[in-house]
């Protein structure tokens, strides 16, 4: 415990002193998706243009949570109509999410009561308390983990024997898996023993967010959704599926992945068109938890 309260400590001085003014240092540089370097500033006036907003995250990464916050209060001032959605809640806690807006579940309560992310207090909470604070709608958006296991270890049948209210809380179960997409055939080429399994237990994560995200938008809004940076990672993952759901073309949704690199003034080839702008943040960057 106080090891993990000394790297936090660590975490905000770091902050404190590196990133004021959004002057870019060597806490982290901006690229666009052809390595151009950015501001802030143009990466959130790009956003602003979009109807959905992917802020594909590392972690344990400060920078990234630093800013996915950032860009929530520019996002919020230029247009407050905000939608935001998270991975880091699972639908079955949905529910509780709603209370708690609603004021009808203290911090304890809802702490008690919701499963967490062992990072909650210093990286998603202050989400959370944003949209409480300016009554703004926040949902969870991913698949109870417990599911995408299920299906993992016993296979996508096994979840035909869900009640009706579990169901609910999933994409439709017959969710394609389409494995020629680069993400998922480099899943499929790392585990040569169960490799379909293990990426259709990916697939239903991100056709569930892909599902809820497209279900709570609402018209002249902006979903500002986080999750890791894998699962919007070259518009593929989550943005595949609200595509595939809800026809959303893709000029509606954009992107921000998060990098890290030993060198931060130039993006590495490999990082590329990985989303519309990078982060990139240095290796030896203190981590959250």
């Amino acid at each position: 415990m106080i090891k993990r309260m000394n790297r936090y400590i660590a975490s905000i001085i770091f902050l404190i002193f590196a990133l004021s003014g959004f002057s870019q240092n060597s806490a982290f540089t901006i690229f666009d998706s052809k390595g151009k370097k950015v501001s802030f500033e143009k990466m959130a006036n790009a956003a602003l243009k979009k109807d959905y907003v992917f802020f594909g995250e590392y972690h344990n990464d400060p920078i990234a949570h630093w800013l996915q916050l950032e860009l929530l209060h520019y996002l919020y001032k230029y247009h407050p109509q905000i939608i935001i959605g998270a991975e880091m809640f699972e639908r079955d806690n949905d529910t509780l999410i709603q209370q708690y807006l609603a004021n009808q579940l203290t911090d304890k309560q809802f702490e008690d009561s919701c499963r967490l992310w062992s990072n909650y207090k210093t990286d998603y909470k202050p989400v959370l308390l944003f949209a409480k604070e300016n009554k703004l709608s926040f949902r969870a958006t991913n698949i109870p983990r417990r599911y995408a296991s299920q299906l993992y270890k016993k296979g996508r049948v096994s979840l035909d024997s869900l009640s009706q209210e579990e169901k609910s809380w999933i994409a439709p179960l017959d969710f394609p898996v389409d494995t020629t997409l680069s993400q998922y055939e480099n899943l499929l080429k790392g585990f040569a023993h169960g490799g379909l399994s293990f990426v259709s237990a990916q697939a239903i994560k991100d056709a569930t967010m892909g599902y809820f995200t497209g279900k709570y938008y609402q018209p002249g809004s902006i979903f500002y959704h986080l999750n890791g940076s894998y699962h919007s990672d070259f518009h593929q993952g989550i943005l595949w599926y609200l595509n595939y759901y809800f026809k959303v073309p893709y000029e509606r949704m954009f992107t921000i992945s998060t990098v890290s690199q030993k060198n931060i003034n130039k993006l590495e080839k490999e990082y590329l068109g990985k989303a519309d702008f990078i982060i990139c943040t240095p290796e030896n960057m203190t981590k959250t938890h």
